[in-house]
Order: structure tokens, then sequence, then C-alpha cells
């Protein structure tokens, strides 16, 4: 029951860039683990480590951290992979740093995840019920999709000012939901077509937005749920701002190229509801700039009831920054990256304190994605509300899909 050894090599993700893979070997065989990596990253994530020399993968090259993981290797070998916690404590005391810039997040969530994977083997359980064992869950459930059909912002060009327009769909189950949501995708994607809009897909497998006016969007998608014979009751919608990238530090306001619009707090806030109404939006997501707290404790305060206000590059997945926006109420759910922070325990620190405070969890992907389909499991053993894999288009997104297939059907046949 002891890791006999640990292996790290360079891939490629889902872009065509350098990402890690790591393998950790025990008596029970080898665990393998991929790491995803964002493309717009918040700036109160963990350090992601790259070689930065041109002459290899455009200074995007991973080798410095592959270098890291060899180097520490030797003082994991003999540990128990059960003992997560006291893994991931040891590889954040040999990083040594607050943002984990010497080792890398990148290549400590590569082991973090492979021992997971490993404990829950030497456990004789499987992965999601074993991650219910170790973040003190009660309860399997299975999350909802914020199913991705459009991206706009800085996803495309010449495109909308809102950079991700997602689609929540009802049904009685996590099977259900996943084909209505794909069904509804393939609506989009016929209407596109008939009008010569081009149907290329982005990184996270969606259309880019063809119109300028973020209102066009959600009519789109009214249009293509009809389309798909569901009634307008069957779904609500989720939008990602990414407001950071709107804002003007100097103006200090929210600029709406596309629409040739800007506001300030209270402007966007009244837009937001606006948008609320009269297309029965259920989520919003980094609304506001990262570091803009007055708005987000002002818009949770007058919102917070009606909609899941959600934190991504605001927490970016960091355990102080949540405490205090739990203080200050400013906002109610949290967008889980595990990469952001770097290890499995930081990120079930993180899920417990949302949870602790009463928020909305909801399990994400990156844009920079593998087929290691980790975070499916990694979400239904938290019992995460939601889930944000992107569309249901390309290997590394329809991978998660899948899995929550399967762990749906072990649940229900168990």
């Amino acid at each position: 029951m002891s890791i006999k050894g640990v292996k790290a090599r360079e891939i490629l993700d889902s872009r065509g860039y350098p990402t890690i893979e790591v393998e950790i070997l025990t008596a029970k065989g080898i665990f393998r683990a991929d790491v995803p990596s964002g493309t717009s990253t918040g700036k109160f994530e963990a350090h992601e480590l790259r070689d930065n020399q041109k002459k290899r993968y455009d200074g995007k090259g991973v080798k410095k951290a592959i270098t890291a993981i060899n180097n520490i290797s030797k003082k994991l070998i003999g540990m128990d992979p059960k003992n997560q916690k006291e893994i991931d404590m040891r590889l954040i005391n040999l990083d040594g740093t607050i943002d984990k810039s010497s080792i890398g997040a990148n290549a400590l969530l590569g082991i973090s995840i492979a021992v997971c994977k490993a404990g829950a083997a030497e456990s004789n359980m499987p992965l999601f019920e074993y991650i219910k064992k170790i973040s003190g869950n009660k309860k399997i459930k299975m999350p909802t999709p914020l199913m991705l059909v459009l991206e706009g912002g800085s996803h495309a060009n010449n495109s909308s000012d809102i950079q991700e327009f997602m689609i929540i769909p009802k049904a009685k189950n996590c099977t259900e939901k996943i084909r209505k949501g794909t069904e509804v995708y393939y609506a989009v994607k016929e209407m596109l077509e008939e009008k010569k809009f081009s149907t290329n897909v982005g990184y996270e497998g969606a259309f880019a937005s063809p119109f300028e006016k973020n209102e066009r969007v959600f009519e789109l998608l009214t249009t293509a749920i009809h389309k798909s014979k569901f009634a307008k009751k069957d779904f609500s919608f989720a939008i990602d701002m990414a407001a950071s990238e709107l804002y003007d530090k100097k103006m200090k306001r929210y600029i709406f190229s596309a629409e040739k619009k800007s506001y300030d707090e209270n402007g966007l806030i009244n837009y937001y509801n606006k948008l609320q109404k009269k297309f029965h939006i259920m989520s919003i997501e980094d609304g506001f700039e990262e570091n803009d707290w007055k708005s987000w404790k002002d818009f949770t305060k007058k919102t917070g009831k009606k909609l899941m206000i959600v934190g991504d590059d605001f927490l970016a997945t960091n355990p102080a920054r949540i405490r205090k926006a739990i203080q200050e109420k400013s906002c109610n759910a949290l967008l889980l990256k595990i990469n952001q922070i770097g290890t499995i325990n930081e990120s079930l620190e993180a899920y417990a304190l949302a949870k602790k405070a009463g928020w909305k969890i909801i399990v994400s992907h990156r844009s920079g994605e593998t087929t290691d389909s980790f975070i499916a499991d990694f979400a239904v053993g938290i019992g995460a509300d939601y889930v944000k894999f992107g569309a249901p288009a390309r290997g590394e997104r329809t991978s998660k899909y899948n899995e929550l297939l399967r762990i749906e059907e072990f649940v229900r046949n168990k």
C-alpha cells in the first residue's frame, strides 16, 4: 500500500500545447493523470510552470516542471496513496511558495490527481465513491450540466461581448439532461448552417456567436429549444461574462465594444437584471472585475436571491479568497477548477468552505483539456450541483460527459 514510483512526461492538451502527464506506480498498478490548462487565466491562480524557451513549442514547453517532478519523486516513495492530505501537504511544503511557482501548480496537480486515483484503487473503491469518502460528502448526487453552445468575447472574433452562452437542461436525471442539451446543440448548428454562418467550433466545442448583440444569441437559443421540440420551461440559461476582460481601469467602466456601450457598476447590474427577466438567466459567472469587491457585494445583495452569482477568476478556487467572499457576502456560487489551486486537498478545502456557506458548487474544465475524465468523478464524489465541461463535442469534452453517463448507470444498477 505504498508508492513505488513516480514518472512524468510531456504530452499535448486539446489545443496542441504541452502539458504534464504523471504516473504513480503501486502494487495495484500504474495510475495516470493528465493536467488541464487555461487560456484566459485569473491573476490569483496558482502558478503554472512553463519553460519560456522560444525554441520549443513557442515557449510553452513543460520540461522544467517535468524535471521538478523527477527531483521530488524520491520523497514520495513509500508514502501511502490513501493519505491524500499528507501527500498534498508534503508537495506544498516541497514547493515552498505561496503561488506554487517553484515546482509549479501543474506539476503538483499531476501528482495529486494520480495519487487520488491510486488511493481509490488501494481502497478497492470506484473513484467517485473514494472522493466522496475523502471529501466528507454524505450523499452521491449527479450534477446538472451547464452546457456551452455559443461563445463570444475573447473566445471569438467579431462577436458578442458575453464570452460564454450556456444552456441548463431540466430533466429527471443526468442522462436525460445531457440528451436534451445535446439535441439543442444540434439544432443550433442546423440553424447556423441555414443562415450560412460558420459552424467551426472553438477550444471548448462551442460555435462562435455570429451576432454583435447579446440578446440575439439568446433569441437563437430560444428558437433552437423550440425547434428541438422542447418547452421553454425545460431550459434556463447561464452566462460567463469574463468581466475582467471588459473592465477599463482608467475609466472605471465595463466596455461592451460589440454593442458600443459602456457601464458603471449600477448600469451593469441593471443590464444583468434586464437580461435575467427577459431570458430566464439562472447563473452569471464573473459578472465583475476580479478585484471589484464592492460591485460583487452590491450585486449579490440586490440579486443573489434570483441568480447564481458565480466566482471564477474572482475566487480562483483559493480558500483564502473564498473565506473573504463568504464573510463579505460577495457571491453565492463557486466555480471549482482544480488546476487553479494545484492540489486535490486544497480543492476539497475550497469545496467544504463553499458547501458550509450554502453556496452552489460548479466543477469546471479548462479550455486546454485532455481526455482524462477525473473531474467528472470529482464532481459526483463531492456532490457538486453543476458541472461545466463545455459543448457536447470534441473528445476532451465528451470524455467527461461520457463518464457521467457511466457513473449514473453504475449508481442506478448498484
